[in-house]
């Protein structure tokens, strides 16, 4: 069973599983999955608790001991089993197949572990986890969702904002949802319930975005040259590499060059994101209006330039690396 961190609190509010997996990799949300569970364990009587950390020398053993064993003053136990590697080795996912196929109904299991690549995915282990217990992803809430995400959490302290505000604090919290958290919470010590107003919120809200060189590419296919320039100037202040920005941009340039030529042909849609490697909805919805909307000669013309940038970077040419890198990513998005 595959459940969404927005449903777990109405799911907890039922009977309990005997299994949770809270995989992924946002800590915010991680944090507050493990914490609920953990809340409505504690309600209904699980009292004993005892936390295995599987780092390295971990004896496996421990695990199949703890899910056995009772206390005397308890008939029911909690055990937090954590993997912050993600990877049991030889030893632990036999282990792990093991103790889901003997699950105690007295025993609450919660295994939490960091965002798996799709190999890890498809190992013995984590199907077993996932086909005994619940499955809770906490995954990075993306720029187009977190809007959305700050007004559900505006609407537990009773407040609301109209839409510009928001999108500000939505830009002001990009990729740090601890921060975002906190920002929200102090919005709640300083002001009343009801609308929140733009102008004292643009005065309380402190800048805590964090960018990922990743996500530029979103920016850039999207054509959002706002959040484009916001984002490079705080990679540039965060001391992001220029190289590495060049890289993504590149890459993704070539791949809508690609999968344009493959429409031209009348190639498989779902082929070419296999063959160039473009993975998720969002991204394949937004590599594939870009090679609608923009035509091959400007990206001819895009990759030329990323090769002028190139050699910028490597001396070879003259020129402000970080200003051709925002032409470039202007030049694509428009």
């Amino acid at each position: 069973m595959q459940l969404r961190v927005e449903e777990l609190e109405r799911h907890l509010s039922g009977s309990l599983n005997t299994l949770y997996v809270v995989h992924g990799d946002e800590p915010l949300q991680s944090l507050e999955a493990v914490d609920a569970i953990r809340a409505a364990a504690r309600a209904k009587g699980y009292l004993e608790r005892e936390v295995l950390s599987a780092e390295r020398g971990f004896d496996w053993k421990q695990l199949v001991v703890s899910g056995a064993s009772l206390s005397l003053f308890s008939s029911k136990k909690l055990i937090e089993l954590r993997v912050p590697g993600g990877k049991p080795g030889t030893e632990g996912g036999p282990a792990i197949v093991q103790y889901c196929a003997a699950l105690v109904p007295d025993v609450l299991t919660i295994v939490t572990l960091p965002r798996l690549d799709r190999k890890a995915q498809e190992t013995a282990w984590f199907k077993a986890l996932t086909q005994k217990g619940a499955l809770i992803n906490t995954f990075q809430v993306e720029r187009a969702q977190l809007p959305r995400w700050i007004a559900a959490r505006l609407a537990r302290q009773k407040q609301k904002a109209d839409a510009a505000t928001l999108q500000f604090l939505a830009d002001s919290v990009e990729g740090n949802l601890l921060a975002a958290h906190q920002e929200i919470q102090k919005l709640g010590l300083l002001f009343a319930p009801g609308e929140l107003a733009f102008d004292p919120v643009c005065a309380a809200v402190l800048n805590v975005a964090r960018y990922d060189a990743f996500k530029l590419n979103e920016a850039m296919l999207a054509g959002d040259t706002v959040r484009l320039a916001r984002m490079l100037d705080g990679l540039k202040s965060e001391g992001e590499a220029p190289p590495k920005i060049l890289w993504v941009l590149a890459e993704e340039i070539r791949a809508v060059a690609k999968v344009q030529a493959g429409m031209a042909t009348g190639e498989n849609l779902q082929q070419l994101y296999r063959n160039n490697r473009v993975w998720g909805d969002l991204r394949q919805r937004l590599v594939t209006e870009a090679a609608r909307r923009i035509g091959a000669a400007a990206l001819g013309r895009a990759l030329r330039h990323a090769a002028r940038i190139d050699r910028t970077v490597k001396g070879l040419a003259r020129g402000d690396v970080w200003d051709e890198l925002l032409q470039l990513c202007l030049r694509f998005a428009r």
